[in-house]
């Protein structure tokens, strides 16, 4: 792709295409999903370079050219030859069991990310998606966790990640080629999903098999040389059965920082029977593999990010992160014509992780007599980047870890004393084993040994990228868990007139988990290495809310709900001096509006919301655990979604995070903003069809400063990143280009904890061409 290289480092280039997209409104001709978008749309059309802070569209022109084309699209539903039907893969509804379909229904933030957006932004990760909803932030690898480590709304979701509704604990990237859609439901949300979910849960929704034969094959390059390909097949077997299959597979540089890469491939066979009648049951599968060189990031240096360069990596040419992805699920579910439903489901989740990775530990001085020295205070040095160096540590580690879930529901509306009842009552037993190896890798700096686990040192200007300097790698500490759920729940929505519900809801939990460690037999006082630990928490977690819909264009409600975190919930070893620490607990308050505006075109929503957390926990100097802060965030949330006009689609959000610990965690902490949280954070993204088979657009993702750890001593300044997009449109075929960052910020991504603060540039400037074909 010499042409599209060509013209990204041409800046005057992009001042032209900036110019030209910025005069163009952007629309679509179907409803796109947004940010709680409900009905079903034709096609997420148009791309207009749309931007929070700068990007001016044009209204007036859309609205003309709306008003000369009304007729045509009234008549014929058609544009250029091209029908547009509605499709029942891209409706905007939740998918999940335990809730309402109707977004409208339930009394707290949903977010819906549909397929069609997430295709017209080039997306094909869980973490890019995510960039989607304001609020969410993205942590690196750390802590012996691997994998896609999510912030939401100021709290770890790491382990709140749910496929079809079960938990999706395992540790590895994911890929959104088997997704038909993502939800991201905000708050406490333990009534539903059990332990956890503190500031929200996210649950990927699988494509799952229908009667309309369909075949779509998605064809892409970046100009990094990452090359991917994606298949979708579904196929009808009868008039009642159906079996589909998605492919994928991915190999070349990430980003800009060319030297994290991917070689990834994937397939999800799905496969139902007794479609359209009383019984469905559907067979689902994932078998996926991934061999990726991950970012760990640069250090900190006097309170930010060391300035050596966005594209300055840090590590060795061997690292890499080896997985294999394993799942398998079935759900048997049978309607009654009384409006009773029966559901049961299993669903088996495996992965293997095999890592060999390095990072920057900390910055330092170096010479021959005694190798090297750390810096008098960490972090803070007067000394030029050229005369400090970086000591690389090896994070080494082999991990499997499965779980095996049965959930099993019924649910069905009836009438007491008048009233109209929704009930869901299910329950819900589950094992989760868990196994982490450590080893370690031992080297030198100028010929004087390091201490165990650092490997060797490298300048903090320019560090080489060689192959590992010690390959031999020890065992440390087997660190193993396991856990086991057995939970009960019942929800109620009760309608007392049409304009008022009430909803409530109650779930007991019984987890009770064992974690192990091969070392530390004698339990020396101040190591967390506990040889054996056990912890059984039972807790009754709550959900309660009032909907008032004095129309059908709007909505409003209150709610409460609560949640809890075991100690022990990811099956580490966060330990205090001799036992494990309390749970967490949780609870929220919000209060918000629902809204169908323009003749029920457009989506707004807006709440505001407080969520504490209790027994807040937080790692010491020595190694051991403290639980008795407090966290309190308070915020804001807006949204808007669906069809300004005809041809222009809008999504949009903003979310205010007023986060605070309010009880010190730990010495330094009092008062402070919790990590990676930032204050505020808004995302755009607009759609034109601009006739002709073309459609334009684009969009920005704005987040303001972030801290690196809880003391707030190194920080990441905000920034604004605008993408654009614009393809040409046929029955049977896409052309699309996208353009990420297109004004080439330079901006910090992800952040990582450890060591004082790490973080991790995002890509650059990057072009990907993409063709689409289907029948």
């Amino acid at each position: 792709m010499p042409y599209a290289r060509a013209l990204l480092k041409n800046d005057s280039h992009l001042q032209y295409l900036g110019a030209f997209c910025m005069t163009i409104p952007s629309s679509t001709t179907g409803r796109p999903v947004g940010i709680v978008a409900r009905r079903r749309i034709h096609r997420l059309q148009g791309p207009g370079l749309l931007l929070a802070a700068g990007l001016a569209l044009s209204p007036a022109a859309a609205l003309a050219a709306e008003a000369a084309d009304a007729a045509r699209d009234d008549a014929a539903q058609a544009i250029e030859g091209v029908t547009v039907t509605a499709n029942a893969a891209l409706q905007a509804q939740n998918a999940l069991t335990k809730l309402p379909t109707d977004l409208k229904d339930i009394p707290q933030s949903v977010t819906v990310l549909n397929r069609s957006l997430l295709q017209s932004q080039g997306v094909s990760s869980l973490a890019d998606a995510l960039k989607n909803v304001p609020g969410i932030t993205i942590g690196g690898a750390e802590g012996g966790q691997i994998g896609n480590n999510i912030n939401l709304n100021g709290f770890t979701a790491r382990t709140d990640i749910f496929m079809d509704g079960f938990r999706d604990r395992g540790q590895y990237y994911r890929d959104t080629f088997a997704l038909d859609s993502v939800e991201v439901l905000m708050g406490p949300s333990s009534m539903l999903f059990g332990r956890g979910s503190t500031g929200g849960a996210i649950n990927q929704v699988s494509k799952k098999a229908s009667l309309t034969p369909a075949t779509e094959v998605d064809l892409s390059e970046t100009t990094n040389g990452l090359t991917r390909g994606v298949g979708d097949v579904n196929a009808p077997l009868s008039d009642k059965s159906a079996f589909r299959v998605s492919v994928m597979g991915q190999e070349g540089s990430v980003s800009t920082r060319l030297k994290t890469t991917a070689d990834d491939y994937g397939v999800a066979p799905t496969y139902s029977w007794g479609i359209g009648t009383p019984t469905l049951v559907t067979v689902s599968g994932l078998l996926q593999h991934n061999n990726d060189r991950p970012d760990y990031g640069q250090p900190p240096l006097n309170g930010q990010p060391a300035k050596v360069g966005y594209d300055t990596v840090f590590g060795y040419s061997d690292d890499r992160t080896i997985q294999d992805v394993k799942a398998v699920s079935g759900e048997v579910k049978h309607s009654f014509a009384s409006g009773l439903t029966l559901r049961d489901q299993l669903q088996f989740n495996g992965v293997d992780t095999n890592a060999i990775e390095t990072a920057p530990q900390g910055i330092g001085t170096v010479n021959a007599q005694t190798g090297y020295t750390a810096l008098p205070v960490a972090g803070i040095s007067a000394l030029p980047l050229s005369a400090l160096s970086v000591r690389m540590q090896s994070h080494d580690r082999i991990i499997h870890d499965t779980s095996l879930f049965n959930q099993a529901e019924a649910s069905g509306a009836f009438t007491v004393a008048g009233f109209k009842n929704d009930v869901l009552l299910g329950a819900e037993f589950g094992h989760d084993d868990y196994r982490n190896q450590g080893l370690s890798r031992t080297g030198s700096c100028l010929g004087v040994a390091l201490p165990t686990g650092y490997t060797s040192c490298t300048s903090l200007l320019s560090p080489a990228y060689p192959s590992s300097p010690t390959t031999p790698e020890v065992p440390g500490d087997l660190a193993g868990g396991k856990a086991d759920t057995e939970a009960g729940y019942v929800s109620d929505t009760l309608t007392l007139i049409p304009q008022l519900k009430l909803v409530g809801g109650v779930r007991y939990d019984n987890y009770a988990a064992t974690i192990t460690n091969s070392i530390n037999s004698a339990n020396t006082t101040g190591n967390t290495a506990f040889p054996r630990l056990n912890q059984t928490v039972d807790y009754t977690s709550v959900r309660g809310g009032a909907i008032f819909q004095p129309t059908q264009a709007q909505s409003y409600y209150v709610s409460y709900s609560t949640s809890f975190d075991p100690s022990l919930e990811q099956l580490t070893s966060t330990t205090g001096l001799t036992q494990p620490l309390p749970p967490e607990t949780n609870e929220a308050y919000e209060v918000g509006g629902k809204w169908d505006v323009l003749d029920d075109k457009i989506d707004l929503t807006a709440a505001a919301f407080q969520i504490t957390q209790y027994n807040s926990r937080s790692q010491n100097s020595d190694n051991t655990y403290t639980a008795n802060g407090t966290i309190r965030v308070q915020g804001e949330r807006l949204g808007a979604s669906g069809k300004i006009t005809r041809r222009w689609s809008l999504f949009a959000g903003y979310s205010h995070l007023d986060a605070k610990i309010i009880k010190a965690i730990a010495v330094g902490t009092q008062g402070m903003v919790p990590s990676n949280t930032p204050a505020d954070s808004a995302t755009l993204w607009t759609t034109y069809d601009a006739g002709h088979h073309i459609e334009i657009g684009g969009g920005a993702i704005y987040m303001s400063q972030r801290y690196l750890n809880n003391t707030d001593l190194v920080s990441v300044p905000g920034y604004t990143r605008f993408d654009a997009t614009i393809a040409w449109r046929q029955p049977h075929y896409d052309i699309r280009l996208n353009l990420f960052n297109l004004l080439n910020a330079r901006y910090y991504d992800s952040l990582i904890q450890s060591d004082g603060g790490r973080a991790v540039p995002g890509t650059g400037r990057t072009a990907m061409i993409s063709l689409v074909w289907r029948q």
